[in-house]
This record gives C-alpha cells, sequence and structure tokens, in this order.
C-alpha cells in the first residue's frame, strides 16, 4: 500500500472517531426544554419521557404553592403555564429571586416520574418586577 493511501486509511478513522465521540457527547448530555404542556403532550405520547433529564420554562409558580422545609433544604411548589401544572419537588438552596411572590417565571431541570411529580436537580428564577420597581424609584429620584 502506498503512503499516501494509508495517511488518507488513518486520517479518514481518526475523523470517523472524532465525530463519533461528538455525536455520542451530544445525545449523553443534551437535555429537551419543553413548556408544562408541551411536556404533558409528549409524556401522553411516549413514555420514555418519565425519568428522562428536561428542563421546563415558559412556567411560573403557582401562587401559594411553595412550601420549604428548612432543616433539610426541601422546597416543594408547583408551577404551570395556564394549561399545565406539574408539582415540583427540589432540595438545595434556591436563587434569592425564588420568593414567595406572585410572579416567579422558573426554568426547572430534572425528570418527570412516573408519579407526576417533576424532581428538580436545578431551579432558576427570574422575578422581572422586583427589578422594574428599582428602575422606576431611581428614575424618581433622578
Amino acid at each position: 500500500m502506498k503512503a499516501g493511501t494509508k495517511f488518507l486509511v488513518v486520517a479518514a478513522v481518526i475523523v470517523a472517531s472524532v465525530g463519533y465521540l461528538i455525536v455520542a457527547g451530544v445525545k449523553q448530555t443534551g437535555v429537551y426544554y419543553f413548556t408544562p404542556t408541551e411536556l404533558a403532550q409528549k409524556a401522553a405520547q411516549d413514555s420514555s419521557f418519565y425519568d428522562l433529564g428536561v428542563k421546563i420554562g415558559g412556567a411560573n409558580v403557582v401562587p401559594g404553592s411553595v412550601r420549604r422545609d428548612v432543616a433539610t433544604q426541601q422546597i416543594d411548589f408547583r408551577i404551570s403555564d395556564g394549561s399545565q401544572e406539574y408539582p415540583v419537588s427540589y432540595r438545595g438552596i434556591v436563587p434569592d429571586t425564588f420568593t414567595d411572590a406572585d410572579d416567579i417565571e422558573v426554568i426547572v431541570e430534572g425528570r418527570l416520574g412516573r408519579d407526576g411529580t417533576f424532581h428538580a436537580t436545578e431551579v432558576l428564577a427570574k422575578c422581572g418586577s422586583r427589578y422594574e420597581a428599582a428602575e422606576e424609584d431611581a428614575r424618581k429620584q433622578a
């Protein structure tokens, strides 16, 4: 076999190996992103969406649903996009913007259990009204 042919064969093997590693890595670490309604539809169609890593966004915390256990750092709450609602269970420290206000927009990452509870591994919260009020106060003082 000629040296040029050997080089092309080795290069093709290397490129194929790197391509395989990239595809396998993306599949392993990729996370689906859904609204609560989309997740409910997908879970109804395909039971493999249970216990699969997903992110739920486009949802707000249901007012009055937040229950905290300070000793165990357990927090349970409900999220809704207006059509579908899920109970969420999370153990850990939530962001400072996760308050008992009525307009908390959240993104939760974790797994939907077969019992219908979303077991979160990460909670991100946005509370735009808190920052808008601070901007208005700053404009009034200027």
